[in-house]
This record gives structure tokens, sequence and C-alpha cells, in this order.
């Protein structure tokens, strides 16, 4: 029986967290209460404060279902990230994860457009947040590190700037795609925006 109440209880939490995204990209974070995702899903407002203690707690837990979940897709199919193309291939994995699955999509247009972040905000939520949403840029520089101690790219590149170069190439391309305001195809744009970056690291070398 407690098996039961245990299965129940995340079914009804992951309820909770799907009511709110969807809340979330309709209204926004900052507009949206506890009143409205409890009558979103037939519940009492005091069923939704069971399940979290206030809106960061709620924020934390479904950025870290959906992201965690991304991962575990990815880390499936790429144990290792070697080389500059493993790392292209990498993010071409994750643009096709955001192009056919609607919940990261949703989720993606909601971090993108409808996520007010204010310093209150964001001094409650990075200390639970920090490794998972570093976690793209760590594995750009991690990446570009293996390939300057192997010599495939210049000792002298700046990992840190060219990471974030990628890192925003990557953050501008999901963006366009979330709102349907690039007239190229979504995979192509972000192989070639790749090979341009990569194609200048090589010819720095």
């Amino acid at each position: 029986m407690a098996r039961r109440t245990k299965e129940e209880a995340e079914k009804t939490r992951m309820t909770i967290l799907r009511a709110s995204l969807d809340l979330f990209c309709e209204k926004g974070y900052s507009k949206t209460t506890f009143d409205e995702i409890a009558k979103r899903i037939n519940l009492t407002k005091g069923a939704v404060y069971w399940h979290f203690r206030n809106k960061p707690d709620l924020l934390i837990a479904l950025i870290k279902e959906v992201i965690v979940k991304v991962n575990e897709y990815v880390s499936e199919k790429f144990t290792q990230i070697d080389n500059l193309n493993d790392l292209k291939e990498y993010f071409l994995y994750n643009a096709k994860l955001i192009k056919e699955h609607p919940i990261f999509r949703k989720f993606m247009f909601f971090a993108i457009y409808q996520m007010e972040w204010s310093e209150s905000i964001y001094e409650k939520t990075n200390k639970g947040l920090e490794d998972i949403l570093d976690f793209p840029l760590k594995q750009i520089k991690e990446t570009l590190t293996k390939m300057q101690k192997s010599g495939e790219i210049a000792p002298n590149t700046d990992i840190n700037e060219i990471s974030e170069i990628f890192y925003c190439f990557w953050k501008s391309a999901v963006g366009k795609e979330i709102v349907n305001d690039s007239p190229a195809d979504f995979l192509s744009f972000v192989s070639k925006g790749f090979d341009i970056i990569i194609g200048c690291l090589k010819e720095e070398r």
C-alpha cells in the first residue's frame, strides 16, 4: 500500500510540474501563482505546497526534471566526447531532441522567452541549478581543453573565449528555432555554424 501511495505522490508531482510548465509558457514565471497551478489540474493549493515549498523550489525541480532527462538521452549516445567532431555531433543531437520532443521544446521556450530572471530568483535557485545550467558550457570547455593538450588546436587559443562563442551561437540558434524565426533548417543551421567555428580553430592551428 505504501508503495502505491509513493507512486501516486510521484504521479501528482509530475502532473504539477507539467501544469507549471504550461502556465509558465503562457503567462511567464512571475505571473503564475500556486492557485492557478492547482486549478489547472483540479488540486488544492495545499496539495501543491505539499510537494513544493515555494515557486523557486518548483522552478528548480522543473529545470532538473527536464534537463536531467535530456542529459540521460544524450549520455546514452555520447559516453565520451574527445574531439571537435564529437562536440558538434553532441550539439546536433541536442538540436534533434529540441526539434522532435514537445516537452523539451516547450521548456526551452519558457527558459529563453518566459523566464524573468531577477537577482532574487537567481540567488534562490543558483545553488540548486549551478551544475545543470553550466553543463553545456562546461562540456565545450572540457573538449577544447583536450584538443589543445593534444595539439589539435593552437596552444595560444583562448579556451574561455572560444567556448563562449560556441555557446552563444548555440543559444541564439535555439532561440530562433523555438519561435520559428530562422529561414534555415535547424539541424543544418547548427551544423554549418559549428563547421565555421571549427574551421576557424583549425586554420589558426
